[in-house]
C-alpha cells in the first residue's frame, strides 16, 4: 500500500499546515473556502461550503459520512484518519470529524484524492491553493451549461480593468536595496503586471495596460486609461524605507484609495511616489496642482470613494494568501495616479525591496505568480459584489452614484 507523503508528513513531523484559504473554481464560478487547523483532525474545510461549490452532496449515517462528488461515494470514519472508496480502506493524514454540528473534511481530500480519483476533472495547484474543475469525467447528467452571457466564474461578460505598473523609463522607482542586481522597482512592477493581464484574461476580465514596457507615462495621464468603458483601475507599486535603525526589519503589503493622507507613514508614501512627477516634461498648468488641489477639483472622485475603499479592502484579504509578509492594512493617501482615473482605483504596495524577504517574494517568479493570482481574485470577487448591487458591467457612472 503507498501511503500518501501527507501521512508520513504527520508521523514524522506533527500536526500537517494547510494554506489558510482554499479557491474552488468551477464552471459554475469560483468560491474562496477558509481553511482550519483542527487540533486533532488536521487541516480541514467546513463541508456545507465545500460540496455546494463542487455541486456534490453528504449523507451521515452513524459512524460514517458519505460525501459523494460526480456520482462517486466517499466514505470517511468520522475520528479516524481513513475513509473507504471502491470497497477499499485507505489511511488519510487527518480525519473528517463535526464541530459545532459541522461537518469537517480533511484538506488532504482536496488537494490530493479528488485530482487522483478524477485525473480529467479536477486539478489542485498547490502554489495557489486552487481547486479547478475542468470538466466531468464520469457517466452521468452533464452540469447545467453556463449562459453566454456570463463567464464560468460567474462574472457576466464586458468588464475592463486597467493594470498601471508603477513607474518606468528614465523613473526607476525606488533602487531596490534586496532586489537583485539591476532589477529597481520600475522592473518589477512591469513583471508583475504582465502576469496579472494574464490573469485576469483567463479569468475573462478585460485588460489594459498602462504600460507593457519599460516607458515613462506620465502620472496624470495614467488614470484617464480608465474612463468610461473601465471598471478598475490599479496601480501596482513596491515600497521602500530610507536607512535608519532597523528599517530592514519591515515588511508587508497595504493598499491605498485616495483621500488625504491621516498617518505619518501614509504621508511617507505619497510623498515617495507623487515624487516621481521630477521625471517628467513640465506642463503649462503644473502651477494648479499645489497641495491637495489636484484632488479637490476632481470632485467626481468622491463617488468612488467608497467603492474604492471596498476593493482595496477585497485586494488585501486576498493578498494575505499569497504574501508572507504582515498584512498592514487599508489606507488612504493623495496619491496623482489615483485622481484621473474615472473608476474605482487603487494603489497597491505590494512589499518593501528594503526588507530581505519581501525582496526575495517580489523577485521570485512563483511568487510573483501567485501575488498577480491573488490580485485578480481580488478584482472577481469585488466585480461579483458589484454585479449583485448593480446588474452589470459599468456602461456609465449612474449606477455607482
Amino acid at each position: 500500500m503507498i501511503v500518501p507523503i501527507a501521512l508520513l508528513s504527520l508521523l514524522h513531523g506533527g500536526l500537517i499546515r494547510g494554506p489558510s484559504a482554499l479557491v474552488v473554481t468551477t464552471p459554475r464560478g469560483e468560491s474562496r473556502l477558509p481553511v482550519m487547523i483542527d487540533p486533532f483532525a488536521g487541516p480541514v474545510v467546513a463541508a456545507p461550503e465545500l460540496l455546494a461549490a463542487l455541486n456534490a452532496t453528504v449523507q451521515t449515517t452513524g459512524a460514517w459520512a458519505t460525501v459523494t462528488v460526480a456520482h462517486q461515494p466517499f466514505r470517511f470514519l468520522l475520528g479516524a484518519p481513513t475513509y473507504r472508496f471502491n470497497d477499499r480502506l485507505e489511511p488519510l493524514a487527518g480525519a473528517a470529524c463535526f464541530t459545532r454540528d459541522t461537518l469537517f473534511l480533511p484538506f488532504q481530500f482536496i488537494a490530493e484524492i479528488l485530482p487522483r480519483v478524477f485525473t480529467e476533472r479536477f486539478r489542485y495547484d498547490a502554489d495557489l491553493s486552487r481547486l479547478v474543475e475542468i470538466g466531468p469525467r464520469v457517466a452521468g447528467p452533464a452540469p447545467a451549461p453556463v449562459p453566454s452571457s456570463r463567464l464560468p466564474n460567474g462574472l457576466k461578460r464586458g468588464h475592463t480593468v486597467v493594470v498601471d505598473p508603477g513607474h518606468g523609463g528614465v523613473d526607476p522607482g525606488n533602487p531596490g536595496l534586496y532586489f537583485p542586481r539591476g532589477i529597481t522597482e520600475k522592473n518589477v512592477t512591469l513583471q508583475i503586471g504582465l502576469l496579472l493581464r494574464e490573469e485576469l484574461t483567463g479569468r475573462g476580465i478585460g485588460v489594459q495596460m498602462t504600460r507593457t514596457t519599460d516607458t515613462l507615462i506620465d502620472l496624470d495621464d495614467r488614470g484617464p486609461f480608465c474612463s468610461a468603458s473601465c471598471d478598475l483601475f490599479l496601480s501596482i507599486h513596491i515600497n521602500s524605507l530610507s536607512r535608519h535603525h532597523g528599517f530592514t526589519a519591515t515588511r508587508g503589503f497595504e493598499s491605498y484609495f485616495l483621500a488625504e493622507a491621516k498617518t505619518e507613514d501614509a504621508v511617507r508614501v505619497e510623498a515617495m511616489e507623487n515624487e516621481a512627477i521630477r521625471y517628467e516634461t513640465p506642463r503649462a498648468d503644473a502651477g494648479e496642482s499645489g497641495n491637495l488641489d489636484f484632488i479637490r477639483r476632481d470632485l467626481q472622485q468622491n463617488e468612488y470613494l467608497r467603492e474604492s475603499a471596498r476593493f482595496a479592502e477585497l485586494i488585501q484579504e486576498y493578498l494575505a494568501g499569497a504574501h508572507t509578509g504582515e498584512d498592514r492594512g487599508v489606507k488612504q493617501a493623495a496619491f496623482r495616479v489615483l485622481t484621473t482615473a474615472r473608476r474605482p482605483a487603487v494603489l497597491a504596495e505590494l512589499g518593501y525591496s528594503t526588507n530581505p524577504q519581501d525582496g526575495r517574494l517580489l523577485t521570485d517568479r512563483k511568487s510573483q505568480r501567485a501575488l498577480a493570482a491573488a490580485l485578480a481574485d481580488a478584482v472577481v470577487a469585488y466585480l461579483l459584489e458589484y454585479e449583485r448591487k448593480t446588474g452589470g458591467p459599468v456602461d456609465s457612472g449612474e449606477n455607482r452614484r
